[in-house]
């Protein structure tokens, strides 16, 4: 007895195991070079990082946390990032669709006067229908699918995929960048209200110390090179006021533009001498850099993208199955055109298309996409070593402002007992007014520079936190 093989069970069951078949090999995701710490890093067994502590938990001050509150929800970027992640996540669903066939609803109507002397004309005649004029009705369903055999649709999902996830990360990388932009621009403006407040001080001291040398010259005890040496003093004093009122009011205008709200004052209750700077900061261990930063989990993740390209590309370049069916109603008549089921018509159909004129650009495309995805294998390496030396920079820099702050500090204090001495000496004629002047100019320099460190170190401390991948939890 024999026994005969259904065409179409053949071909359904071809269709399933090519649909198997992968043409393209995957590049893993390559192991960067990493060193065991960070340079400058403190050596210790605790793999903590302060990435891990939530923002709130890291900023503690109180205005400063309703800024960056407001950035997070107000800010433009932040909204665009939003924005993008919900184009990418249709873009993802709408691609799990092209696993299911496409169904067409054709309706057309037709009529056509053939030439008496043409083939339909003459057979028109022949036979006698009695028009001269050939009708079609037809009203039909068309399905198209095209077997997924090298992978194609679902290389076009993990590229979807890849590309919604990186959404996220760059999400998370703006909110990043937010808290530090914000803290440090908070803290910016803290120094300035510091440095201000040091300009107005010595502005009083040098209108005293003035008004001191001009009673001296009233009474012939110095000259007027000494009056005009100690205003020239106090207007040097006088200048530095308008010029940190003009940067606090800028630097207010870029924290409200990147809270999302117009140019305005910025509401501050601390001052810059009441921040405490915490004396450990943990960095962690390198290794989880790869994990919590957004660009380099965004790199990361371009490898996927990059890898589905590949398989894309490698299977335009062999043979495609698509299978058809045509369903409906079909008449050359319109009063017969839903006559059932006389009218009724179907067809099946299936294509194996093979590209061949156009193999060459297949084959360039395919080794484009190669070429991309080794460079995305570097790129992936770059940012894991920018973001370990961003870290290493972060950390030395906030060692080494620590010991600055310390001398600035100490400087600042021997002066300030200088300046008083100074006076006192003056007033008692036991020091010019070079001394004087001198004194002031140095302990007025001084005290500015440990307000400019102070902020510094708070900058490092913020910029650290960023450089780690803190600030998107």
């Amino acid at each position: 007895m024999k026994r005969y093989i259904n065409p179409y069970s053949f071909l359904i069951l071809l269709t399933l195991v090519v649909s198997a078949c992968k043409v393209s090999k995957d590049v893993a995701t390559p192991k960067p070079e990493l060193p065991v710490a960070f340079r400058n890093s403190a050596t210790t067994a605790d793999s903590s990082s302060i990435a891990d502590i939530q923002w709130k938990s890291f900023f503690t001050d109180a205005t400063l946390q309703k800024l960056i509150d407001s950035a997070i929800a107000k800010n433009y970027d932040m909204q665009i990032a939003v924005k993008n992640i919900e184009a990418s996540q249709l873009l993802f669903k709408q691609v799990k669709w092209n696993y299911v066939p496409e169904l067409n609803l054709n309706v057309t109507a037709n009529t056509n006067r053939p030439s008496d002397n043409s083939v339909t004309g003459l057979s028109l005649t022949q036979y006698n229908i009695g028009t001269k004029h050939i009708e079609d009705y037809n009203a039909n369903l068309g399905l198209t699918w095209e077997a997924d055999i090298w992978g194609k649709i679902r290389n076009q999902s993990r590229s979807a995929l890849a590309q919604y996830l990186q959404t996220n990360e760059a999400k998370k990388a703006i909110q990043t960048n937010i808290v530090a932009g914000v803290s440090q621009g908070y803290y910016n403006l803290l120094m300035l209200d510091a440095q201000l407040d040091i300009a107005q001080k010595n502005v009083k001291l040098n209108d005293s110390t003035l008004r001191i040398i001009r009673l001296q010259f009233d009474a012939g005890q110095v000259t007027q090179l000494a009056v005009q040496q100690a205003e020239a003093q106090q207007l040097s004093a006088a200048q530095l006021v308008p010029g940190f009122e003009r940067d606090i009011a800028i630097q207010e205008n870029a924290i409200k533009i990147l809270t999302g709200a117009l140019p305005d004052k910025v509401e501050r209750t601390a001052r810059l001498d009441e921040l405490t700077i915490p004396e450990n900061l943990s960095a962690g261990v390198p290794s989880t850099i790869v994990s919590r930063r957004p660009d380099v989990k965004t790199a990361e993740l371009a490898l996927n993208v990059a890898n589905a390209n590949v398989g894309i590309a490698q299977a335009n370049m062999y043979p495609s199955l698509t299978i058809t069916a045509t369903g409906g109603l079909n008449t050359f008549r319109a009063s017969n055109w839903f006559t059932v089921p006389a009218s009724l018509f179907g067809t099946v159909a299936g294509a194996l298309t093979q590209p061949l004129l156009q193999h060459r650009k297949l084959k360039t495309q395919y080794k484009v996409a190669l070429v991309d995805r080794e460079k995305t294998v570097l790129q992936f390496r770059q940012s894991v070593l920018n973001a370990v030396g961003e870290v290493s920079d972060a950390l030395v820099r906030i060692e080494k402002l620590k010991t600055q702050q310390s001398i600035v500090a100490n400087r600042v204090s021997t002066l300030q007992k200088a300046t008083s001495n100074a006076n006192l000496l003056f007033s008692n004629g036991q020091a010019t007014y070079l001394e004087v002047i001198t004194a002031q100019s140095n302990v007025l320099q001084s005290e500015l520079d440990l307000a400019t460190v102070k902020n510094a170190r708070l900058n490092a401390m913020s910029d650290l936190y960023r450089s780690l991948g803190g600030g998107w939890k």
